[in-house]
């Protein structure tokens, strides 16, 4: 049986201000031609589902849309929710969504109720049992799950044992995947996930899932092999500049009676990939280094040590996708260095004080155009002060 782990899609989701719809649904078809070419049986969903609790019509329709076509190519899907997620409304219907092989996990009471599917076709053979941990909000669920105290390794290590439990009882030969959407030591932040603790993220170890014969993890954006049987699939797309070096895409798993049979990676790769360009303006406008980033989205660290006018829009006549745009001077100035206070107490006048001003906010002196505007918005202002 193979079986095809993703997680955290973030339908809805932006980048930097940019709609990711078009994008999302270019992975949808990714995702329909890896079911399609691989022949895999059951897709796995690790939470985040949504990028938030209430996603708009489009997006929705977005889900709608790929669950209908998982349907009419007759592959299930199992799905637990995120932290991004409303458990409820992405929970809503499940019961009845079951008999179209949409198999949805967001309740804490359906942890230890596995879906099922047989591993050989002669009836009565060992089965693989899905397990689906849905994201666990330690002060929320603690209690039902009889965890203290309260964390996110408490609540983990709870619902375990409740899986753990429930697969004594199945027959022996029994096959176990579970999908949960933690953050488990040993795996690798990017800046676009949300933290799963107020003031860091509460790691589970990795032996919690050891009885297991895979353990498909959600939470993490980047790809990444935890274990030979503990893995992150990562985001389809990319939703920071942090996982410009990510290679997008999912874990093609077989398993069969014997046991975890293999694992390999399907890429997805993004129509617009990203780039991180660092330099001197001219230099980013000029470099042949740099022409195969015209066409991606940018990041762009600008050196010059004074703030170049208009540099965004000149950055985009050549790098039209760029999006974020930061300065780090390769070398302070000597007024750059000083403090606000010092300028405030060195200015010999106003308008003197008025260039110090926005020489430090901008990190470049007034020019002679902008000295003649400043002139006379304190001359304008000296005369009203007199006529009253």
């Amino acid at each position: 049986m193979k079986l095809l782990h993703t997680s955290d899609w973030h339908l809805g989701r932006s980048f930097h201000g940019v709609g990711t719809l078009p994008a999302q649904r270019r992975f949808a078809d990714q995702l329909l031609g890896t079911v399609e070419d691989h022949g895999v049986d059951v897709v796995l969903l690790a939470g985040d589902v949504y990028d938030r609790a209430l996603p708009n019509v489009d997006v929705v329709n977005l889900f709608d849309d790929i669950l209908a076509r998982l349907n009419a190519a007759g592959v299930p899907i199992v799905i637990t929710s995120g932290n991004h997620d409303s458990a409820t409304r992405l929970g809503f219907g499940g019961r009845i969504m079951e008999r179209a092989g949409v198999h949805l996990r967001t309740r804490t009471a359906d942890l230890d109720t596995p879906v099922l599917f047989p591993l050989t076709v002669s009836d009565g053979g060992p089965q693989l049992a899905v397990y689906g941990i849905p994201y666990l909000e330690p002060r929320l669920v603690a209690g039902e799950l009889d965890a203290e105290p309260a964390s996110h390794f408490s609540v983990t290590e709870a619902a375990v044992n409740r899986i753990k439990a429930d697969l004594v009882s199945r027959p022996e030969g029994t096959a176990a995947v579970v999908l949960a959407h933690t953050f488990a030591s040993g795996g690798i932040t990017s800046a676009s996930e949300r933290d799963l603790a107020i003031g860091g993220v509460g790691a589970v170890p990795l032996d919690l899932f050891d009885a297991f014969t895979y353990t498909a993890l959600g939470h993490l954006h980047g790809r990444q092999r935890l274990s030979e049987t503990v893995r992150y699939a990562g985001s389809p797309l990319p939703y920071s500049f942090s996982e410009a070096a990510h290679t997008k895409g999912g874990w093609l798993i077989e398993i069969t009676a014997d046991g975890l049979a293999g694992v390999e990676k399907v890429d997805w790769p993004a129509e617009r990939p990203l780039s991180l360009l660092r330099g001197k303006l001219e230099a980013l406008l000029s470099g042949e280094e740099w022409a195969e980033a015209e066409n991606h989205y940018c990041q762009v660290t600008l050196t010059d040590d004074d703030r170049p006018a208009n540099a965004m829009e000149r950055l985009r006549t050549r790098f039209p996708n760029t999006l974020v745009l930061m300065f780090e001077p390769e070398k302070a100035r000597g007024a750059v260095a000083k403090s606000y206070s010092d300028r405030v107490s060195a200015a010999v006048d106003e308008l003197d004080l008025c260039c110090g001003f926005l020489d430090h906010v901008r990190h470049r002196p007034a020019d002679d155009d902008e000295q003649a505007v400043l002139r006379g918005a304190l001359a304008a202002v000296h005369a009203q002060e007199a006529a009253l």
